[in-house]
């Protein structure tokens, strides 16, 4: 079904955002450190690649975090705050077709969509139907449901973090890492600020693209923010809220309704369109 097609964007989002990660690592050479702090801290006598190569490590390391994304090429974005373990909370958002608002614990997914998502998933006045009838209900099942397991595999921190720390032995590089042949230098830039957090700028470029790793200067070198340009397209990747638990509360009985009845309405929707075109 259509909805099933589009829940897969979710894993997809993440799945890019930690194939951006794996292609600023992975490289070659290094530009030399400074003689001068210039604002760095201790960043200052590190090189561009150790920056990058401790950033991944306090991510690969991170128990929890928050995260969002946006890219140029696709509506799809994601904020996320999810943890190793496998909850979160936040929600997947898809433009024009809809905005859903996801709650995660253990096996147990809610799911809220917007009026949009009802209205982009079923024809005609079906859609405002179950936008009035649903509105502010949360929807709940366990990902044994094939589309609440979809929607909420990007809720998956183990995962992201296995893919941001770069591909197996053996395995092919993520798409829009350097070829073996490519060793591009990495460039410390200007330190600047981020969210309110100070950040200094490691930057790669290699045929024409352009990748930027944030990482804080301060405390913990995480990676706050990393953006990616090439042929006029463009992805960022927002990094915050490290080791902060994700909330455990989740929606009343009184505000949830059964995952079957969105089965149901889809069930329902595609069986008259099967008519229709009979």
């Amino acid at each position: 079904m259509t909805s099933r097609r589009r829940a897969a964007t979710a894993p997809a989002a993440l799945t890019c955002g930690a194939a951006l990660l794996v292609g600023i690592a992975c490289t070659g050479g290094a530009a030399a450190a400074g003689d001068s702090d210039g604002g760095e801290g201790d960043l200052a006598h590190k090189s561009a690649q150790q920056i990058s190569d401790d950033a991944l490590h306090q991510l690969v390391a991170a128990q929890s975090l928050r995260l969002r994304t946006r890219t140029s090429t696709d509506p799809t974005t994601l904020d996320l705050t999810l943890d190793r373990a496998g909850n979160c909370t936040g929600a997947v958002a898809k433009g024009s077709l809809g905005r859903v608002e996801l709650v995660k614990r253990g096996n147990e997914v809610w799911m809220k969509p917007d009026a949009a998502f009802w209205k982009s998933q079923l024809p005609g006045d079906k859609g405002d139907r179950a936008a009035a009838k649903y509105k502010d209900t949360y929807l709940h099942g366990t990902t044994r449901n094939a589309f609440l397991r979809g929607l909420s595999a990007a809720c998956d921190l183990r995962a992201f973090q296995k893919s941001a720390a770069g591909p197996d032995k053996g395995q092919q590089p993520p798409s829009g890492a350097p070829s073996p042949s490519v060793t591009p230098t990495l460039t410390k830039g200007q330190p600047t600020t981020q969210d309110g957090t100070r950040v200094l700028p490691v930057t790669k470029k290699v045929d024409g693209a352009v990748q930027t790793l944030y990482v804080a200067i301060d405390g913990k070198h995480y990676p706050r923010k990393l953006t990616a340009e090439a042929d006029h397209q463009s992805a960022t990747i927002l990094l915050s809220n490290y080791g902060t638990p994700v909330s455990d509360r989740t929606p009343p009985p009184s505000r949830t309704a059964d995952i079957s009845a969105l089965d149901d309405l889809m069930r329902g929707s595609q069986g008259q369109q099967d008519t229709q075109t009979a």
